[in-house]
């Protein structure tokens, strides 16, 4: 009887050891699936730049101001269609990490760069702040007119914007928001993911940029 058992439920272990190695199959089937579908939807968005590259080294930025239009609206479109997800994010930022280690590929780096702060941009623009009641926050509408722009952009709109320099907005009053927007970002984002990394970095690099224009403004450049 004994006997009959132990073959019984040996029989029992190895249909369910067969089981899970035909889940872990699956799963590991997918996981690949989901990293070249992530590479595949970073070509298409780096196509329009690539394929005017006639030698190996990509110029940045590019010398056809259309081509930065083409790979925006191609972010915005896979953005929508919730391609852009966590396994796209970790493989940017596995490329932008990979292509900063070598460090022979400038034109490169600051393409995935170029990438990440489209999307950045796209995702914290869907959330407003600046209206309350019927009231406008200026410091909050100046915040986000700066992350709607590109960062080439940043410099004038800051010193345009800012009192140090022709604007109506205080350092002061732009660090605050700043600090409300990062603290808005990590609640409404999973710890530790790659998107809280990336938008919450992508605002903190506009206090960055911030904090040099004061410092030069005010004379005393760092």
């Amino acid at each position: 009887m004994l006997r009959f058992v132990d073959v019984f439920f040996q029989k029992d272990y190895e249909e369910l050891a067969v089981s899970v190695m035909s889940i872990v199959d699956r799963l590991v089937h997918k996981t690949n699936e989901k990293i070249e579908t992530s590479t595949d939807v970073l070509k298409d968005i780096l196509k329009p730049v690539v394929e005017k590259v006639e030698g190996e080294e990509i110029p940045w930025p590019p010398r056809d101001p259309e081509v930065l239009n083409q790979m925006e609206k191609e972010v915005i479109e896979r953005e929508k269609e919730g391609q852009l997800d966590e396994g796209f994010l970790a493989e940017v930022s596995a490329q932008l990490r990979q292509a900063k280690e070598d460090g022979d590929k400038p034109g490169l780096e600051a393409m995935l760069q170029k990438v990440l702060q489209l999307y950045a941009s796209k995702v914290l623009s869907k959330r407003s702040y600046a209206k309350k009641g019927g009231e406008i926050l200026k410091a909050e509408e100046f915040l986000e007119t700066i992350i709607k722009a590109p960062e080439e952009l940043w410099n004038k709109l800051l010193i345009d914007g800012m009192t140090v320099g022709k604007g109506e907005i205080s350092p002061e009053e732009l660090y605050a928001v700043i600090r409300k927007r990062i603290e808005r970002t990590l609640i409404r984002t999973e710890g530790g993911s790659y998107q809280q990394r990336i938008l919450t970095e992508y605002v903190k690099g506009i206090q960055s940029r911030a904090e040099e224009i004061v410092e030069v403004l005010r004379g005393n450049p760092q």
